[in-house]
C-alpha cells in the first residue's frame, strides 16, 4: 500500500515533537530537580546533553548510510527504541556514571532520530519533491518545546523526575515507535555503498566539493550560535537589564517566530532556490542578536528576527544539500554534514560559559553577533550555483 504524503509527514512530525521533547529539550526542565534530588554536580547534569550531542555526531555518518541503504522506517523506528532505553537508564541512574551512560544511549537515538535522519528519510522517499515535506515536518517540530516543556514540568510535579523519564521512555516505545513503523512506508533495500563512497570524495563530484564544505561550515556555525543562545539567552537578557519575567516572556517569542517563518517559507518555496533560504537564515540571527543590545522593546524585535532565522535554518539544512547535490547518496551526505555540527554543538554550552566568564554578557553576545555575521560569507558563493540554474527542490 502506498502511504499518502500527509500520513508520512504527520507521523514523522508528531514523532519529532516527542523525540525532541524527550532528548534535546529534556534537561532544561529536569536539570534542577535532578540536582536537588541527587546532589550531583549541575555541570555533570547539564553536560549529559552535550555528551549526547557528541555521540550523535559520531554515529550520524553511519545513520545516513543505513538510511540510504534501507530507507528511513527501520532507522527511525530503531531510534525510538534506543531513546526509550536511554530514558529508562536515566530513570534508574543511581550515580553519575549510569546517568552519563543513559545519555550515551540517548545520543545514539538522537543521531538516528532527530531532524537530519528525518530529512534524509524524506529525501530518499520523495527526491527532488522533498522540500515541502521537509518544511511541513519542521512546522510540527517547532511545537516541541511549546508542548513538551509544560508536559515535563507537569510530570516532574506529579511523579518526579525519574517518573518523567520513565513516562518518556513509554511514550517513545508505545507512541513514537508505532508512528514511525506504520506511518512510514517500507522501501526496497539498495546495494550497500562501498566504504570509500561514504566519504565526501565518493559522493560529491569534484566541481561541487567547495559547495559541500561551505554548506557544512555554515550548518556547523549556525548550530553553535543557536545552541549557545538557547542555553544562555535568559542570562544574557537579564544581564542587559531585563527582569526574569521579561526575559522569559521575550524568550517565548522564539517558538512562534520559528513557526511563522516556516509558514512563509512554505508559501514562497516554489519562487526561489533554497540557497536564498539559507542566506536569510544566516542574516536574520546576526541582525536579531545585534538588536539585543537595545532596550527590551528593541530586544523583542531582535528575538523575533533571531527566532525566524532559527526556523528557516532547520529547513535550509535539509533542502539545500538536496537541491545542490541531488537525491543520490543524499542520506549519506546528510550524515556527513551533520557530524561536525553535532560535535561542535556538544561544546557550545561550555563555549558560551567561557565567553561569559571572559567577556561578560556583552562580550559573549558580541561574539555571537560576529560569528553570525561571518557565517553569511559562507553562503554567498553558493548563490552563484542558484543563479546559474542549479536545480531546485
Amino acid at each position: 500500500m502506498r502511504h499518502p504524503r500527509w500520513l508520512v509527514v504527520s507521523a514523522l512530525g508528531l514523532g519529532q515533537i516527542l523525540v525532541w521533547g524527550s532528548s534535546f529539550y529534556l534537561i532544561a526542565v529536569l536539570a534542577r530537580p535532578i540536582e536537588v534530588d541527587t546532589g550531583w554536580s549541575y555541570t555533570i547534569i547539564a553536560g549529559g546533553l552535550s555528551f549526547g550531542f557528541l555521540i550523535s555526531g559520531l554515529v550520524s555518518p553511519k545513520v545516513g548510510r543505513l538510511i540510504d541503504q534501507f530507507g528511513g522506517r527501520p532507522v527511525l523506528a530503531g531510534s525510538a527504541v534506543i531513546l526509550s532505553i536511554g530514558m529508562a537508564l536515566l530513570a534508574i541512574a543511581s550515580n553519575e556514571i549510569v546517568y552519563l551512560l543513559g545519555w550515551t544511549v540517548i545520543g545514539v537515538g538522537m543521531g538516528a532520530g532527530l531532524y537530519d535522519p528525518a530529512f534524509a528519510a524524506l529525501g530518499r522517499l520523495y527526491g527532488d519533491q522533498a522540500r515541502s515535506a521537509i518544511t511541513m515536518t519542521t512546522l510540527w517540530g517547532g511545537f516541541a518545546s511549546t508542548l513538551c516543556w509544560p508536559l515535563s514540568q507537569y510530570m516532574v510535579s506529579t511523579v518526579g523526575w525519574r517518573g518523567a523519564c520513565l513516562t518518556y521512555a513509554a511514550i517513545d516505545l508505545l507512541v513514537v515507535l508505532p508512528l514511525y513503523w506504520f506511518g512510514l512506508p517500507a522501501e526496497r533495500p539498495r546495494p550497500s555503498l562501498p566504504h570509500a563512497a561514504a566519504k565526501v570524495a565518493g559522493i560529491v563530484p569534484p566541481r561541487l566539493r567547495l559547495a559541500f564544505w561551505l554548506v557544512a561550515i555554515n550548518t556547523t556555525v549556525s548550530a553553535v550560535v543557536m545552541t549557545v543562545i538557547s542555553v544562555h539567552l535568559i542570562a544574557l537578557l537579564q544581564a542587559r537589564g531585563a527582569t526574569v519575567v521579561t526575559a522569559v516572556a521575550l524568550g517565548s517569542l522564539i517558538g512562534p517566530a520559528q513557526v511563522g517563518a516556516r509558514l512563509i517559507e512554505m508559501w514562497l518555496a516554489r519562487s526561489h532556490h533554497p540557497v536564498w533560504t539559507m542566506l536569510i537564515a544566516s542574516v536574520l540571527p546576526s541582525v536579531g542578536l545585534a538588536l539585543l543590545f537595545g532596550a527590551p522593546a528593541i530586544a523583542g524585535v531582535g528575538i523575533v528576527l533571531y527566532g525566524a532565522g532559527s526556523g528557516l535554518r532547520s529547513i535550509a539544512r535539509g533542502s539545500v544539500p538536496l537541491a545542490i547535490f541531488g537525491r543520490d547518496g543524499y542520506a549519506t551526505l546528510m550524515g556527513r554534514i551533520a557530524m561536525p555540527a553535532l560535535i561542535f554543538q556538544a561544546a557550545a554550552p561550555a563555549l558560551g560559559a567561557v565567553l561569559l566568564d571572559l567577556g561578560g554578557p556583552s562580550g559573549a553576545l558580541l561574539a555571537m553577533v560576529a560569528l553570525s555575521a561571518i557565517n553569511i560569507l559562507f553562503v554567498l558563493p553558493l548563490l552563484h550555483h542558484a543563479a546559474s540554474g542549479g536545480s531546485t527542490v
